[in-house]
């Protein structure tokens, strides 16, 4: 068992060494801040969702960027949109679960705003319609996902894929770069 703990540390190495290693993916990093840091800036907010691993993930970083990350600053408006369980059980229920993150799109959304969509496969449909209904009213989509992006790849206006094909990775790299992007964008908003 030792063994095995060290090999899957080492593969979670050499997944975020391929992310370093990734000059594209480091520079479309730096535009998903850009992007957030602009939409904040103009009043906006970051809406952000996922399935199971990936909605807690959404959760995690929503709660980075509206309460504080590495110092006490004013809250940024960011929110899972999975977190209001009445709402998410009753639209399952009275039109599908594929439909849930699309129709609070639709109720919170505005244009400017930023879609954070998370799947690792990239081929959730409640995710793929969350991105389509983003679009359709204007909001800034960046999708998270791992090696190909799937069908959401064509879906956003900033893809962060990362390069290996393997969830628990993938969500670990995910996380990484979800607080590199938390730390940036508080910074350029609160120099200190």
């Amino acid at each position: 068992m030792y063994t095995r703990i060290k090999e899957i540390i080492q593969s979670s190495i050499a997944v975020k060494a391929l992310v370093l290693a990734d000059e594209n993916l480091l520079a479309t990093t730096r535009k998903v801040i850009d992007a957030i840091v602009n939409c904040y800036r103009n009043g906006g907010k970051v809406l952000l969702c996922g399935n199971g691993g990936s909605a807690a993930d959404a959760q995690h970083l929503a709660a980075e960027l509206s309460g504080r990350f590495y110092y006490d600053r004013a809250p940024l408006n960011a929110e899972a949109l999975h977190v209001n369980t009445s709402f998410l059980t009753a639209v399952g229920n009275d039109y599908s679960f594929d439909d849930v993150y699309a129709r609070m799109i639709f109720a919170a959304g505005k244009p400017g705003d930023v879609l954070v969509a998370l799947s690792t496969s990239g081929n959730s449909p409640n995710i793929l319609k969350a991105a389509t209904a983003a679009r359709e009213i204007g909001l800034i989509v960046v999708g998270m996902t791992g090696k190909s992006g799937g069908n959401l790849n064509p879906l956003c206006d900033l893809l962060l894929n990362i390069p290996s094909g393997d969830t628990p990775r993938i969500q670990e790299s995910h996380i990484t770069l979800g607080h590199i992007i938390c730390e940036l964008v508080e910074s350029e908003l609160f120099p200190r």
